[in-house]
């Protein structure tokens, strides 16, 4: 019995993995953000206090800090009253962080609008199908407030930019899921139609026309005319990509 409460003991995992002194740093300021112990919009102590406190060299301090803003734990401000801010660990901070991604990689042209425009159509089916089923009436009223707003202006009214956004951010809401909200509205930012597509009155009077059978079908909750109005929407928008993207 002894040698096999011996053996049993052996084999017991008592050890913890060892980290590097920056990968501590950035565990303990995950954990202090992702607890609660620093709340969203708190700064974070100077880098000369952080460095203090954990007893590390201002360079390592800064290496965690780094890897934290990184992941969207952190955002910072330069300048007279700046620092590290905490940011809000949410499903809208998910989307801000996804939008700032795919911004800069459209801007350095390491993916194209194209490519962007295709993940955002996938993602907005079922968006308009979730809407379908989980749409309240004022969630109707809210779409034909919407279109009300469009169906008034010329397509080079600078609203008309606020009212598609809204008009899909609205529906992506409508779906139930925030993730899946937060992407629509992170991916249609960065391929907003007034920018890259080639808009002209007939272009306008059409994509009016597909928006309004986006909020019948959701109106009707017919998932299967949601799913084909939203595509051929889409489909449309693409086919009027303009020849030139902006870099």
């Amino acid at each position: 019995m002894a040698l096999a409460r011996t053996g049993a003991a052996a084999n017991k995992t008592i050890g913890q993995k060892i980290l590097r002194p920056r990968q501590q740093v950035e565990e303990s300021l995950r954990a202090a953000i992702l607890d609660g112990d620093v709340r969203a919009g708190e700064k974070l102590p100077p880098e000369t206090e952080l460095a203090r406190q954990f007893g590390v060299s201002r360079p390592t301090i800064r290496e965690a800090l780094s890897a934290l803003e990184s992941q969207g734990l952190i955002h910072k401000v330069p300048g007279a009253g700046g620092g590290s801010f905490v940011q809000a660990v949410d499903h809208n901070a998910l989307g801000q962080v996804m939008q700032e991604s795919m911004h800069n990689l459209l801007e350095l042209g390491s993916v194209s609008f194209a490519e962007v425009a295709m993940v955002r159509q996938h993602l907005e089916v079922p968006s308009v199908v979730l809407a379908c089923e989980n749409r309240t009436d004022a969630d109707i009223a809210e779409l034909k407030q919407i279109l009300e707003g469009q169906r008034t202006r010329s397509v080079d009214d600078p609203m008309i930019r606020t009212l598609d956004a809204q008009f899909h951010t609205a529906i992506a809401r409508m779906s139930g899921n925030r993730i899946l909200a937060s992407l629509v509205h992170a991916l249609h930012s960065e391929t907003e139609p007034a920018t890259y597509v080639d808009i002209n009155p007939e272009v306008g009077r059409t994509t009016f026309g597909q928006h309004v059978a986006i909020v019948r079908a959701i109106e009707n909750r017919d998932p299967a005319a949601g799913t084909a109005a939203i595509t051929e929407h889409l489909t449309y928008l693409r086919e009027h990509l303009l020849v030139s993207e902006p870099n």
